[in-house]
């Protein structure tokens, strides 16, 4: 049984050239999307947790260590997007460099990381929504907005979300890419206003002591905002769908983690600049500041900038989860019937339907809080496959042309992948147990399914034409 058999790069190559979904996008575009998926609630209510909890004011090097473990996945992500520029991400990245078998685990747990990620989100999208009405004098009733473990019937502000931005990411990508382009803007917006608003008061005496909990609180600090930058891998499912994959997505890829920690640094600093940092405990600390500075529409600045972003990251996430089930019904180890596309739209409209009504299931019936947990270990897991996959690339291709190159490779991947390494180290037993256990369920698939159906072990290939219905 050859569970490591490779695909080839000329067969990616293949593949992205006979594609029929439409590449509308550039690299403005795929910072964006970047943009989109990692900024969401993490800037409005964990810089102000992690501030008083784990590292006070130096929580501003925290977001500096985190982003440059993230800078190191990054790079190698950049390299491997404009070598294999397909669909699947990280999953075809794992299928080109260490084999079938370690691909599909890592297609598995990206159904953490984008499905069941993309279904906490709904739910944090319908409780923002909930409390901006009830601010304005407008009660849901709860049978309605929560889930029946926690005494309603169903989530439907989460359901009907998912269904809407499913039907957006079935109409196309263009539609899809117009639509996160206005609310990245409006969160970005938001973030600007507060920063305008409250910089002018920083007081640097609250800054005093600036590392109270010493370096091991900035570690701490470290690895708790970390998972605020889980989602960046998602950019490179759009490469096929991207007109210069091998120039627009290391653009993408390293401009949105750059924006991205600028904003977070900038938005710690004035919030720890306003503010003795014991006093940012709470769920709200962009909002805290602004009314405490007497500016009253601080509610709703973070309101509407909250909701903003978990639009964008629950669209995202959705968006990526389809593309690596594409890639994955391509290759055979999932049906291949869930691979078509749509003839007008050129967009994968089964497996998008299948995605959003699970997401839709999932927010709308399932207290999913225990299971959100697993989301960082499947991402984490993916990074260390994908990372070492760059290292195997260079020794399998050594004189293949690369767009981009990963400086300092040796040492850039292994300083990535023991970081990945030591943030899982920290993760509890019990998410330890639970991804043991969907691990081992996706083994069963693949023994049972994805090993008889794969295309390299001599499953049906699709034709283009047969693509499109």
């Amino acid at each position: 049984m050859d569970i490591f058999r490779k695909k080839t790069l000329s067969e990616f190559s293949q593949e992205a050239r006979v594609s029929k979904l439409r590449r509308v996008m550039g690299p403005l575009d795929v910072v964006l999307v970047g943009i989109g998926i990692i900024v969401g609630t993490g800037i409005f209510v964990l810089t102000g947790v992690a501030a008083a909890r784990y590292a006070g004011p130096a929580l501003m090097l925290s977001f500096v260590i985190a982003s440059i473990t993230c800078a190191f996945v990054a790079l190698a992500y950049s390299e491997m997007a404009s070598m294999v520029p397909v669909s699947g991400g990280s999953y075809s990245y794992a299928y080109a460099s260490v084999g079938e078998f370690m691909a599909w685990l890592v297609g598995w747990n990206m159904v953490l990381e984008y499905t069941v990620g993309a279904s906490t989100v709904a739910g944090g999208w319908s409780a923002y929504v909930v409390g901006l009405l009830k601010s304005a004098g407008i009660n849901l009733p709860i049978a309605w907005t929560a889930v029946p473990a926690d005494g309603g019937i169903i989530n439907l502000p989460a359901v009907l979300i998912t269904l809407f931005l499913s039907f957006l990411l079935i109409r196309g990508v263009h539609e899809s890419v117009t639509v996160n382009k206005t609310l990245v803007l409006v969160k970005l917006l938001a973030i600007f206003i507060f920063l305008f608003l409250a910089a002018p008061s920083v007081d640097v005496a609250n800054w005093e002591p600036f590392m109270p909990f010493g370096w091991a609180g900035v570690s701490a600090g470290a690895a708790v905002i970390f998972f605020a930058y889980l989602g960046f891998d998602a950019i490179a499912t759009a490469a096929e769908e991207t007109r210069n994959p091998e120039h627009d997505m290391p653009i993408g890829i390293i401009g949105a983690l750059i924006v991205v920690t600028i904003l977070y640094v900038a938005v710690t600093a004035v919030l720890t600049g306003n503010m003795p940092y014991q006093q940012l405990d709470n769920a709200e600390p962009v909002a805290f500041v602004l009314r405490e500075l007497g500016f009253r529409i601080g509610s709703a600045v973070v309101g509407t900038g909250a909701i903003a972003g978990l639009t964008t990251v629950l669209l995202l996430m959705m968006y990526a989860q389809t593309r690596a089930f594409f890639s994955m019904s391509r290759d055979g180890l999932i049906p291949q019937s869930v691979c078509k596309i749509h003839p007008r739209f050129a967009t994968p409209h089964r497996i998008t339907i299948v995605v959003g009504l699970a997401v839709a299931a999932i927010s709308g019936f399932t207290p999913i809080n225990i299971v959100a947990e697993m989301c960082s270990i499947g991402t984490l897991f993916a990074f260390i496959v994908v990372v070492f996959g760059v290292l195997r690339l260079r020794k399998m291709y050594p004189d293949v042309k690369r767009p981009f190159k990963c400086p300092a490779v040796h040492l850039i991947c292994v300083l990535g992948i023991l970081s990945c390494a030591y943030i899982m180290y920290n993760l509890s037993n019990m998410t330890w147990l639970r991804f043991a256990v969907w691990s081992v369920i996706g083994i069963g698939i693949y023994a049972f399914y994805g090993y008889k159906h794969s295309i390299e072990n001599g499953g049906k290939v699709m034709k283009p034409e047969d693509i499109v219905k």
